[in-house]
């Protein structure tokens, strides 16, 4: 089952879901619109590498916004602070930013029961866009869990900011 927009208003209210900032004219009749954040990241290098961490580089949005550039995968984050011990949420693009030709989420829009921080959002756009610090940039929903809960406490937990992959802690050893 989805959580409908009152039902989201009211598990803010209760503490079942932590949105912070709130604001009620975020809520849509089934998801909560999130604004986009004020740092993006990037990579330096053209080669990214899977098993080892990778130089980025932070960029401010200035209040005129900034241009987004093709074939450059941007890491951004949501303005809120976002979370739940009980519901499962998933975020996606808000159509209206896809109508531009902006890829929000474009391959983890799942978030674990139990993470608590900014999320960290893959932006890639087909042209050049110009985006702005607090737009209304995705929308997450809730989803009621099933079973027993098992908390999410791994490496992104409590994330500021964007975050770079590290998938490289996740790396098994390989032996001959």
């Amino acid at each position: 089952m989805i959580l409908t927009g009152p039902e989201i208003t009211e598990s803010v209210t209760d503490g079942r879901i932590a949105i912070s900032p709130f604001s009620p004219d975020q809520v849509n009749p089934n998801s909560y619109n999130v604004k986009l954040g004020g740092t993006l990241m990037s990579y330096r290098d053209k080669v990214v590498d899977a098993y080892h961490p990778n130089p980025t580089e932070t960029i401010q949005l200035p209040e005129d916004g900034y241009v987004l550039q093709p074939d450059q995968l941007y890491l951004g984050h949501t303005e809120e602070r976002i979370g739940s011990d009980i519901y499962v949420p998933l975020l996606f693009g808000r159509s209206s930013v896809g109508r531009l030709g902006l890829f929000v989420e474009i391959t983890a829009p799942i978030g674990d029961i139990g993470f608590h921080g900014q999320w960290t959002l893959m932006l890639s756009p087909v042209q050049p866009l110009r985006v702005y610090h607090g737009m209304k940039i995705g929308q997450i929903m809730f989803f009621v869990s099933s079973g027993e809960i098992d908390l999410y406490a791994g490496k992104y937990q409590s994330a500021v900011g964007p975050q770079e992959s590290r998938y490289w802690r996740d790396r098994v050893a390989v032996t001959s």
